[in-house]
This record gives C-alpha cells, structure tokens and sequence, in this order.
C-alpha cells in the first residue's frame, strides 16, 4: 500500500525547547524500566543463593530467568505495540508501568525458582511496553530537526535507572531491591496524568485504516525486511548486556583477573558509559544530520573494545570495570538504534515497531545465550564469546548498510 501524507498540525514545541512533559515522563519511565530490567542481572547471584542453589546452577538457572524475562518482553512488544496504535501512546504508559511495578513487587516474595520464573515473565510483559510509547510519543511530538535530542534525553537519563539498581542492590537485601522497583514504577503513575496524546495520533484516531496491525509488517517483502534490519542492528548491545556484562564474574575467572568481579559493579559500569555513549551518539547524529553514521561509528568502536575484553588477562579488577565502562560507551547507540526503528515507519504501525524493535533484540539474548552455551562446551568461555560476538557485529554492520537514513524526515504520514 502506498505511503499516504495525514495533514495534521505539528505539535508546538514547551517552553524550555526539547525538555517538555513526554519528554521528562519519558525519561523517567524509561529510568524506572531500566532499574527494573537490569535488578535481576545484578542480584542474579545472592538472590539464587538464598534460594539454595550453588555452584554451576548459578549461571544454568541464572541463564533460564534472564531468558524468561526475555521472553516476557517479546510477547509484550507485541502487546503494548499493537495497543500503542490502536488505543494510544499514552494509555501504554499507564498499563505497562503498572504491569512491571505490581511484577516487582511480588518477585520480592519469591521461594523458588518457579516462582522467579513466573514474576520474572510478568514483570518481562510489562517492561515491553515503556520505551517504545515513550520514544513514538516523543518523535511525534517534536519538530522532525530536534526530535533526535528528544530521544537522547530519554535514553541518557534512561539508562541511569541501572546505576540506581546497583546502588539499591549494595546497600539492602534483592528482595527489598525489588519492592523498591515496583514503588517507584507507582510513584511514576502519578506523573502520567500531565502526559498529553500525539497530535500525529489523534489526526488518525478516526479515520478508517488498518492500526497496529502486526502482520501488516509481514505481508510486504521490503516492509519486512526495513523491520528486520532494524532490529538486527541492535545485536552488539544485547550481546555485551545479555552475556559479557551479566556473565562477568565468570569471564572475569576465566581471564584470571585478580580480584573478584561482581556483577552488579560491572552492570553499574557498564550503564554508567551508556549513559554517556547515549548522550553523545544522539548529540553527533543531530550535528552530523545522520543516524547510519553514527551507529556505523559506535559499531567500530565496540569491535574495539569487544576484543580488548577479551585480552584482560591477569589485569586488576579496577581495569576491568574500566573496560566494562568503555564497552557499555560503545553501545551507546541504544537511542539513535530506537529512532530508526521508529522513523521507518508511518503513523498507524510506529508504536508497533517502536515497542517490538528493541524488546524482539532483547529478546535476541535467548538464541544468543543458547549460542554462547553452544560454543562455551566445544570452544570455552572466551573463545564461545568471542565467536558469538563477531557473528553478532557482522550481522549488524550489513543491517546497517541495507537500511535508508531516516535523519528528518516527514513522520506525517501512513503506511
């Protein structure tokens, strides 16, 4: 079906610039989310040892919950997406925060693994739905010139949930780490109520077309490919995440790094640079009027740092978060990656794909984990990793290359 323009008035821009209500509610949001996604990499450890396992069982059924929180979050990309056209960007904000928040809370009560399991599914569900409405709300309610420092706002700010999450988790046991997630998702909900709808949205809130249908990204060849090359551009970030960053005690013990290597730390580190890798990949992609550029850019650099990782052998643990910090720097790339996905797209499928887009690459940990295990027995953990790693960076370095450059354009139409 052939692109079609809806003349809709352009959203007026708040009186401090960028820095408006969906953008501060969106931040935040997203600053909540991350705490609450990455809790369970951080007390993975002390958490499954206060539920009696020990040793192997660590990183196995450590494996398994990372995988079902995955899981949770493909289904809820669907979900919120879908919903997100259908009912609005706004309406998702509500539900999924409320989703996660009420999630967190009860992983807090946990007595088993099975029990994980479950909340950690839930709480999975819930979190899909809040970056996509947040960064399509944001992209729909700032001019086409500046919504890209829109999105660097919400991400930077975003993913300094995961810093606070370390923090939670150092000082007070994980259980009360969780509920203190889930309170401060509640909290959040109060700040909702000053969010107004996307003006794009209300243009086609009435008129007669297809909305959030999901398919829809299926039943067109070039539609189908633009959707997959916008996810697949995003593997690098789920593969450091997903299997260096949680897994880094166990690959700090195989390097025969001096110290031990807590994985709280090194997700703190980690997300401290992507704060910063956020911050400047979105500020370069304005100043350089480009988004494949950039992320080209930060690609190189995680090739970069990705191999110096793996030549950390006998060094200080001080020089391993260091480089956990330059790694988590070089997939900063996490906000422009979310604002092609969402630029491909016209009006009545951009929430679909905002939402599903970075939930179906988090969801990528689940064949990447199974991969990186695969590899682990033939070749060892260092060289498994590294395998994986590369097939993850070719793969969306050719992404990258097959997809259009989205830097303003007209977001004004439908598909």
């Amino acid at each position: 079906m052939k692109n079609t323009k809806v003349d809709v008035p352009q959203e007026r821009v708040g009186i401090m610039g960028i820095l408006t209500i969906p953008v501060i509610v969106s931040s935040l949001g997203y600053f909540v989310d991350i705490y609450d996604l990455l809790l369970f990499s951080i007390v993975r450890i002390p958490s499954l040892k206060s539920l009696g396992l020990q040793g192997q069982e660590l990183l196995d059924q450590g494996v398994f919950l990372l995988n079902t929180q995955m899981a949770g979050m493909l289904l809820g990309g669907i979900l919120w997406g879908v919903l997100g056209d259908k009912k609005g960007r706004v309406k998702i904000l509500f539900g999924s925060i409320f989703l996660y928040s009420i999630a967190n809370i009860a992983n807090g009560f946990v007595n088993s693994v099975e029990g994980y399991a479950v909340w950690r599914f839930i709480a999975g569900i819930g979190l899909a739905g809040e970056l996509g409405a947040g960064i399509t709300l944001v992209l729909e309610t700032l001019p086409k010139e500046t919504r890209g420092y829109g999105t660097m706002v919400v991400a930077s700010v975003g993913v300094a949930g995961a810093v606070l999450a370390n923090f939670i988790a150092k000082y007070f046991a994980w259980r009360i780490a969780y509920f203190i997630g889930g309170g401060l998702g509640m909290l959040l909900l109060i700040l909702r109520i000053s969010v107004f709808e996307s003006g794009m949205f209300k243009g086609i809130e009435g008129m007669n077309i297809s909305k959030g249908n999901f398919l829809h990204l299926f039943t067109n060849r070039q539609r189908f490919m633009k959707y997959m090359k916008s996810i697949l551009i995003g593997l690098p970030a789920w593969f450091s995440v997903g299997i260096l960053i949680t897994f880094s005690p166990e690959f700090a013990k195989a390097l025969s790094i001096s110290e031990p290597i807590n994985a709280g730390e090194a997700v703190m580190f980690c997300y401290i640079g992507l704060v910063f890798g956020d911050f400047t990949s979105g500020f370069l992609s304005q100043r350089f009027r480009s988004r494949k550029k950039i992320v080209f850019l930060f690609l190189i650099l995680f090739c970069i740092v990705a191999a110096l990782y793996f030549m950390l052998h006998n060094v200080s643990a001080s020089i391993f978060y260091a480089v956990c910090t330059a790694l988590g720097f070089s997939i900063g790339y996490w906000a422009v990656f979310v604002t092609i996905a969402a630029e491909q797209f016209g009006t009545n499928l951009r929430a679909t794909v905002a939402s599903t887009v970075p939930n179906f690459i988090r969801g990528t940990v689940i064949p990447i984990t199974f991969s990186f295990q695969f590899a682990k027995k033939y070749f060892g953990i260092l060289y498994g990793g590294a395998i994986v790693g590369v097939i993850c960076l070719l793969i969306s370095l050719y992404a990258l290359y097959r997809l259009e450059e989205t830097f303003s354009k007209d977001l004004n139409y439908i598909e």
